[in-house]
């Protein structure tokens, strides 16, 4: 039986890795999309807490890597929907790395602050390329004043059910 086809990662945590972007431009099969929704989680933003040889990547290059995402499929006249990373204020500790680390608040508040100027790059890269924006961060902000963060996201990070069928119901409204 042939091994499934597997995407990679588009956006890489570390300087000096052989892969980039160009290792993964849409070719062949891919060229003829018409509507591509793009979510850079906060996989770019705190990993260098887990991992003492992490890399923190400065707003810059996040900015200059999504941007060379987003400028061939603009070009190709892709429809471009970005939707923000998020991370919900969650309360307590989570293990996370096979559980060889643990998140808290601290940790937290250092993410929030790697992210916050990520997601203004994103807000401004979609008005640079005429995409539409959910506005996922500000959305579960708004979810959470009601129901809680673990409602959405158990981790603060991946969604639950709850949390998916909200970012595809904002999904739907906005390409309505």
């Amino acid at each position: 039986m042939p091994e499934p086809h597997r995407r990679p990662p588009l956006f890489l945590s570390r300087p000096g890795s052989r892969s980039t972007y160009d290792d993964h431009r849409p070719t062949g099969e891919h060229r003829d999309v018409h509507r591509l929704s793009i979510l850079v989680g906060v996989n770019d933003m705190g990993w260098h807490t887990l991992d003492p040889e992490g890399y923190v990547i400065p707003v810059e290059e996040f900015t200059a890597g999504y941007d060379r995402l987003l400028a061939p499929l603009a070009e190709a006249g892709t429809e471009l929907i970005l939707i923000e990373p998020f991370l919900l204020p969650i309360h307590g500790v989570v293990e996370a790395g096979a559980g060889t680390a643990r998140i808290g608040w601290e940790e937290r508040k250092e993410w929030r602050a790697d992210l916050d100027p990520k997601i203004q790059a994103v807000r401004e890269l979609a008005d640079t390329y005429g995409a539409q924006l959910l506005r996922a961060d500000r959305m579960f902000a708004e979810l959470v004043a009601t129901t809680g963060p673990e409602h959405w996201a158990q981790d603060g990070v991946h969604p639950t059910p709850a949390g998916h069928a909200a970012l595809a119901a904002a999904w739907l409204r906005l390409v309505a």
